[in-house]
């Protein structure tokens, strides 16, 4: 503990001012030393024997004992300390950031019913105002300031809104810790305050019934935070009171809330890895009983909106890439009625859809690549594709509330160009852009060139690569490269433009993104082959990319540096304890790296909700599988490359202990010199600080990092 009281007299004031530039806290008097955290015994027992975690005293669901805070106040010190080096070059960063980003900026307005709604920034503001005018034309109405909502708070988020049929009230989602525990509050739009009804402890989905005086939302469980009632709260009635609509009593279940298309019905959404299940309530009929959609099967998933009398439905039901099919109302309540509208493809993942009057758009996923499809209700019409001159790209459905319209709206964006919003009328093809992402400090797209490159896997499948660079980066093995990916939950690492990556670009730097199994780029299948007792393909692909890059000549052996947050922290932790040599620098954001102890808990937040993502481990084949790869379990002595690690002491989805442990026993294992830094946010949850200018401080302490391994001090 000697160590530890040294740390804390240095860098008290770190705690809280882990937002100030590093330059304004000089370098302490005395060095500040690695924290070492004691080992304590402990024993966590499972159903298939049981293990020593001599750092499980570092779990403290209260975030309030003294010891467990005082290591991590070390940790935040020790990091202040070592990144004090470089802290002239993060500045720059920070700043570099900062000014690419437009501080008057707004969104397209998108139309609903009377009125456009839009959100915008203004300088010196960190939280969007979100905002409201009249269709036909007239004076802008601020429905909420986030910055005035967020005056003396540490956090503060705006979730969910929702505008009441008669446009008259706000419903809408506060978070104030980070842990994504949200407070239902209701806004009159009359007078721009908020009336006394107030319900806490809620998930971050809501939704209207066209009463106007009727809100259901999802309620968490106290102590999981699993979202486990669905309930209704009247206006000017005690929430304690609120009816309770529907209750989830599977665990492995999440829940949600939303309103179809046409706004006709209410819908509860019932979804685990594998398994969803619809029910409906008739908006106009609030409190009448919800109606099974189609009962839940396992291993069927589907959704469905409301159009026209009739639900177009996404579904998996013999169709691993997904179909898409259709049924009248008069027949919900069993697939039998179901008639098949778009078929299935072993080549085409159908990812979404939005329903018009006259026309289905269809995001589609080719080659790892999502483009929309066009297709007209007429039945000799031909579907059309909005193309792309581009070899690695973006186009995604975007906000589209009403369906009696010709006019879709789209994102388009890719490594180089900047997210543009357009406009294309349906039935004339004619293309419109809307908006394109400012991005200030002189930046040129043409400057900059992207590539997709395949890298073969240990076994053979080929893996795509979206790859972007400076033109005049040298192609001869001699670049840094920073790779990121994240490869799990089905979820796509697409190659979105992100201005922050222009600093590492402009300092000779590739940026490549590996769509590695786990995620669903390349189809189900991809998802299918990186989750469970597949779920190493998901590592041994990330190598394999970096082999590729290095082979290929996009990088130099020996500056790779690979980055990943979550379930891709995870990642970076098996890579490290895998391939350590392979890789000069390694970022973990809130990584789950402690797998089996988390996942035998169930009072632990999301573990019920995953055994289909990862496995149960109290069956012994996955806890076998899953103790092979669990990085906290497969540190050894050996050299480690230089890492930072972060994590949010109020983190709902990783909780901040795995990577607080992973550290601790890192330290005390391996055999190497480099750089081990753990910076704790005492404030935050998973997805770090609120505020769209705060956060740029932690993407310049990442880069900053980054390039200090490199000795870039510019």
């Amino acid at each position: 503990m000697k160590q530890l009281s040294l740390a804390l007299s240095t860098t008290l004031a770190v705690v809280t001012g882990l937002l100030l530039p590093l330059n304004a806290l000089a370098a302490p008097a005395l060095a500040v030393v690695p924290p070492v955290a004691p080992q304590k015994p402990y024993i966590v027992e499972s159903p298939n024997g049981a293990r020593q975690d001599p750092y499980y005293w570092l779990r403290d669901d209260t975030r309030k004992q003294p010891e467990m805070l005082a290591h991590l106040t070390a940790e935040n010190a020790y990091f202040q300390s070592e990144a004090a080096a470089y802290a002239g070059l993060t500045d720059k960063l920070y700043a570099e950031l900062v000014g690419r980003i437009k501080k008057d900026d707004s969104t397209v307005p998108s139309k609903k019913g009377s009125y456009r709604y839009f959100t915008r920034f203004v300088p010196g503001g960190e939280y969007p105002i979100f905002v409201r005018t009249p269709a036909k034309g007239g004076k802008e109405q601020i429905l909420i300031d986030g910055n005035t909502e967020a005056k003396g708070k540490s956090y503060s988020e705006i979730g969910p809104r929702a505008v009441s049929t008669n446009e008259q009230l706000l419903a809408y989602l506060e978070d104030d810790s980070g842990r994504r525990q949200y407070t239902l509050k209701i806004r009159d739009l009359k007078t721009g305050k908020n009336l006394p009804d107030a319900v806490k402890g809620l998930s971050g989905s809501l939704a209207w019934a066209n009463d106007n005086l009727s809100v259901y939302y999802v309620e968490n469980d106290p102590v999981t935070l699993l979202s486990t009632r669905v309930k209704r709260h009247v206006l000017g009635t005690d929430a304690a009171k609120d009816e309770l609509v529907f209750e989830e009593t599977d665990n492995t279940f999440y829940l949600g809330v939303g309103k179809s298309g046409d706004d006709r019905y209410v819908t509860i959404f019932s979804g685990a890895t594998e398994t969803t299940e619809l029910q409906i309530v008739d908006a106009s009929k609030p409190g009448s009983k919800p109606q099974v959609f189609t009962p839940r099967t396992r291993k069927l998933k589907y959704s469905a909106d409301h159009i026209d009398g009739r639900w177009i439905i996404r579904t998996d039901w013999n169709a691993e890439n997904y179909r898409l099919m259709t049924v009248n109302d008069a027949q919900v309540g069993t697939r039998d009625a179901w008639q098949e509208l778009v078929p299935h493809s072993k080549d085409v993942f159908i990812e979404g859809f939005e329903a018009f009057n006259n026309y289905l758009a269809i995001n589609e996923r080719s080659n790892g690549l999502l483009s929309i499809r066009l297709m007209p209700w007429s039945k000799d019409a031909q579907s059309t594709y909005i193309q792309s001159d581009e070899p690695a790209y973006v186009a995604r459905l975007s906000d589209n509330p009403e369906q009696s319209t010709d006019e879709l709206r789209y994102t388009y964006t890719s490594l180089t160009t900047p997210a543009s919003e357009y406009a294309v009328n349906m039935k004339t093809g004619v293309r419109k852009l809307l908006k394109t992402q400012a991005v200030l400090g002189g930046f040129d797209k043409n400057r900059y060139l992207t590539e997709r490159t395949w890298a073969v896997a240990r076994d053979g499948t080929r893996v795509p690569v979206s790859v972007v660079f400076r033109k005049d980066t040298p192609r001869n093995g001699t670049a840094p490269l920073y790779q990121y990916a994240y490869g799990s939950y089905g979820i796509d690492s697409d190659p979105v433009f992100r201005s922050s990556i222009i600093s590492l670009l402009d300092r000779g730097f590739i940026y490549a993104i590996a769509h590695i199994r786990g995620g669903q780029e390349m189809g189900r299948s991809w998802y299918e082959n990186g989750k469970l007792l597949k779920k190493t393909n998901t590592f041994t692909d990330y190598i394999d990319v970096t082999d590729h890059l290095v082979k290929s000549g996009f990088a130099a052996k020996n500056k790779v540096f690979g980055m990943g947050g979550s379930a891709g922290g995870l990642l970076m932790g098996a890579v490290a304890n895998m391939a350590p040599e392979k890789y000069a620098a390694l970022v973990a954001h809130v990584p789950f790296v402690d797998v089996v102890t988390t996942m035998l808990d169930e009072s632990i937040p999301l573990t019920t909700n995953e055994f289909d993502e990862w496995g149960n481990p109290k069956e012994r084949a996955y806890y076998d599988y899953m103790l092979s790869y669990s990085p906290y379990d497969n540190v050894t002595a050996k050299a480690y490359p230089a890492m930072l690690v972060t994590t949010g002491l109020y983190d709902s989805q990783v909780q901040y202990y795995e990577p607080a442990k992973w550290v601790a026993k890192l330290r005390a294992t391996k055999t190497d010199k480099n750089p081990l830094l753990f910076k704790v946010n005492m404030e935050a949850g998973h997805g770090g600080k609120s505020g769209r200018f705060v956060r740029q401080r932690e993407t310049a302490d990442e880069y900053g990092f980054i390039l200090h391994q490199l000795s870039i001090q510019k």
